[in-house]
C-alpha cells in the first residue's frame, strides 16, 4: 500500500478536536423521516442542524481516516432514514448500488435520548455509521469487531464518545465497538499518529491477514502481544491510582464547538 503522509498533529482525544486540515468532497446527503408525528423525529429536528451537522461528520470521518491523495471508497450518496425498528442504527448499500449508502436510525432510540444528551448521542451514532460508508473492509473479510472498533475510534476522536464508555481489556481484542476502539487508540498513542489510518488502509485490497496487518502497522508485533501489552498498561494505571474510565465531562462542549470550527475552516 502507498505510504500515508503523517502531516497532522500527533494527538487527539475525547476532549481535543481533530485538526480538519483537509476539506474533502462531500457526497450527496439525503434525509428521510418516515413519521413526522413520531417524537423521535421532533427530537432529531430540534437537535441536529441538517446539512451543517451531517456534512461536518463526513469531514470528521474522512480527516481521521484519510489524506486527500489516499484511496478511499467511492461513496456517492448517503441517505439517512429515520424510522421505527428494533436496535439503534445500521448502514447498508442502497438498492441502486453499493456506492449509494443508507444509514437507518431508530426513531424510538432517538426519542429515548430526549431526557439525556440527545444532540451528542445522535451525532455520535451518525459519526459511527458514517465510518461504515467510507472505511475499507478487506473485501468483506475483516472481522466485524475490527470494523466496529474503527468506527468507535473515529467517534472517540471526533469528541463524541458516549458517557458509558470505558477502557477494558477483558475478553478478546476484537470484541468490537468502544472495547476495540480504545485498544486502537492505545496503538495510535504507542506507534504514532496515523496508525489507525494505516490499519484501515491495509484493508483496502485483498483478504484479511491478521498477522501481516498488525505486524506491518505495529512494529512487527502480533495482535495478541499488543492486546497483552494493552491489558498491562490498564492494570498499571489502576495500580497507580488512575481511573481506567475515561472522563467525558467535556464531550458536550466538544461536540457543540465542532460546527464553529468547521465553519472557520471553510472560511480560511
Amino acid at each position: 500500500m502507498p505510504a500515508i503522509p503523517h502531516d497532522q498533529p500527533p494527538s487527539t482525544t475525547t476532549t481535543t478536536l481533530p485538526i480538519r486540515k483537509h476539506n474533502f468532497p462531500t457526497p450527496l446527503l439525503r434525509l428521510q423521516l418516515n413519521d413526522l408525528s413520531h417524537e423521535g423525529s421532533s427530537v432529531f429536528l430540534s437537535n441536529i442542524h441538517g446539512n451543517e451537522d451531517l456534512s461536518q461528520q463526513v469531514q470528521n470521518v474522512l480527516n481521521l481516516l484519510y489524506t486527500p491523495t489516499y484511496d478511499r471508497p467511492g461513496t456517492r450518496s448517503v441517505t439517512f432514514i429515520l424510522r421505527e425498528f428494533s436496535g439503534v442504527a445500521y448502514t447498508t448499500g442502497s438498492d441502486i448500488d453499493s456506492d449509494h449508502k443508507e444509514i437507518h436510525i431508530n426513531l424510538g432510540y432517538i426519542k429515548a435520548q430526549a431526557a439525556k444528551t440527545p444532540r451528542e448521542e445522535v451525532l455520535g451514532v451518525v459519526c459511527h455509521e458514517l465510518v461504515h460508508c467510507f472505511q475499507w473492509a478487506a473485501e468483506g473479510t475483516a472481522p466485524g469487531g475490527l470494523i466496529e472498533g474503527i468506527a468507535d475510534w473515529v467517534r472517540l476522536n471526533a469528541g463524541l464518545a458516549a458517557q458509558h464508555w470505558k477502557r477494558d481489556a477483558s475478553g478478546k481484542w476484537d470484541g468490537g465497538y468502544q472495547h476495540t476502539g480504545y485498544f486502537l487508540q492505545y496503538l495510535e498513542d504507542r506507534f504514532g499518529h496515523g496508525t489507525v489510518s494505516k490499519v484501515n488502509g491495509c484493508l483496502a485490497k485483498g483478504r484479511y491477514d491478521e498477522r501481516k496487518l498488525f505486524s506491518d502497522c505495529c512494529g512487527g508485533k502480533s495482535v495478541d502481544e499488543l492486546w497483552a501489552d494493552y491489558a498491562k498498561s490498564l492494570k498499571g494505571e489502576e495500580q497507580n491510582g488512575e481511573a481506567a474510565n475515561v472522563d467525558h465531562s467535556h464531550s458536550s462542549n466538544t461536540a457543540s464547538s465542532l460546527l464553529q470550527q468547521q465553519q472557520s475552516f471553510a472560511n480560511a
